[in-house]
Order: structure tokens, then sequence, then C-alpha cells
């Protein structure tokens, strides 16, 4: 069934630019590969949003090859980040593809798959990277690739410059913008007083956890168990 999902998808990408991600697109699609619609139906039980949500994991798993082929331990780290979101980017080839999900995940009732789905690049990529953090910092990293990765896609699309140059400069101040940040928060730790005053946070902080990777459910985190008080 999975290559007959994939037959589906190549042929839909063709109608997706007129039809939009939708049941126009999916017909046509499934019209196309010889393939009744009731079957198309079930494979994408919603649709579009279950055929822009395909695309975009097949996006994901061409920067993750990407990446795997890539020889990057002569970059610095926040170099291989900006390296992966690129790579993510330009797996997408179709920018009008791009735009007409980004178009559907705009929609309230989706809202909430493409934030999902987004936060799943970063996540990829974090992970691909070999980001080994347990604690908050497993969110906040994830959260602010999401935000980089979001404004640098909303940019590519509006981006008429040669190869994209214009993108790939707004990703480079994005980064170096985070990366700024981050040199505050290591100054503040490494400052007695900004430790002192950040005691509180940090403690509360400390509680939380990643999600386990092993267990589906452990979503999005837990917080480090308590020792038993002794009776």
């Amino acid at each position: 069934m999975t290559e007959t999902r994939d037959q589906i998808l190549d042929a839909a990408v063709m109608h997706v630019p007129f039809d939009g991600w939708g049941d126009t697109a999916l017909r046509a699609a499934a019209t196309d590969c010889g393939i009744d619609f009731a079957t198309a139906r079930a494979l994408f039980p919603r649709g579009g949003v279950d055929m822009a949500l395909a695309y975009h994991q097949r996006g994901d798993a061409r920067m993750a090859a990407r990446l795997a082929a890539t020889d990057l331990s002569a970059l610095r780290f926040r170099d291989r980040v900006g390296f992966a979101v690129r790579a993510r980017i330009e797996a997408a080839e179709d920018r009008e593809l791009v735009r007409r999900g980004s178009t559907l995940f705009a929609l309230p009732p989706y809202a909430a798959d493409g934030a999902r789905a987004i936060w799943g690049t970063a996540d990829l990529i974090w992970t691909t990277l070999g980001d080994s953090a347990e604690d908050y910092n497993w969110y906040t990293k994830r959260l602010t690739l999401s935000g980089v990765y979001s404004a640098t896609v909303l940019f590519w699309l509006g981006d008429t410059s040669a190869d994209a140059q214009e993108t790939w400069n707004f990703l480079d101040r994005r980064i170096d913008g985070v990366m700024q940040f981050e040199e505050v928060k290591r100054a503040v730790e490494r400052n007695p007083l900004g430790r002192a005053l950040t005691a509180g946070p940090r403690a509360i902080l400390s509680c939380i956890r990643a999600p386990r990777r092993d267990v589906a459910q452990d979503l999005p985190g837990s917080l480090r168990p308590t020792a038993p008080q002794q009776g």
C-alpha cells in the first residue's frame, strides 16, 4: 500500500499547483494512476491535508538522507543547523506546492497539523545532528528552530533573487540572532548575580524532561520523578 500511496502523491503534485491540496487533486491523481477514488480516499482519509502532510514528510526524509550523505564535521554547529534548514527547504523543490500547503495549514481546522509538521522537522534536524538534550533545552531548541524554519520558508516563498541567495542570507541572520541570545543566556549563567536571580526559574525548569522516544504517548514531555517520601 505504501507504493500505491507514493504513486498517488507523485501524481497529485502535478495538480496541486492548480487545484490546491484537496479532493480535486486527489481525485485527479487517482484517475492518473488508474486507482478508484475510494481506495485513494482510504489511503488519505482526510484528503488534501493528509496528502500535504505526506508531501511534507517526504521532504523531511529527503533532508535526512542528504544530511546523512554529507560530511559536516568541518562546519561549526550553527553552520550545520543552517545547512540542515537549507537542505530541508531545497528538498521541497516546488514553491507552489509549499505555498498551497502554507495556505491550507493556515486554516483553523488544520493549524495544529501544520504546527506538528514543523515541530517534527525541527526535531528531525536536531536528532540527526546528534542533539543529546534531555531537559527543558530539548523543547527550547525545537521551538526556536521551528520559528527560524517557518520564517525562512515564508521568506523563500517570496524570494526572487538568483538561487534564492536572499533567503540564505535571511537564514544566516536568523541563526546569528539565536546564537546571540544563547550567548546572553550563557553570560547570565556564568554570572553569580545572574544565577542567583534566576535560581527559582531554573529550579522549575530542571524538573522538565525530554519525551521518551520509546513511549509514543510520553508527549510533549514529563516531569522528573519525585523520590518517595519516607514515612
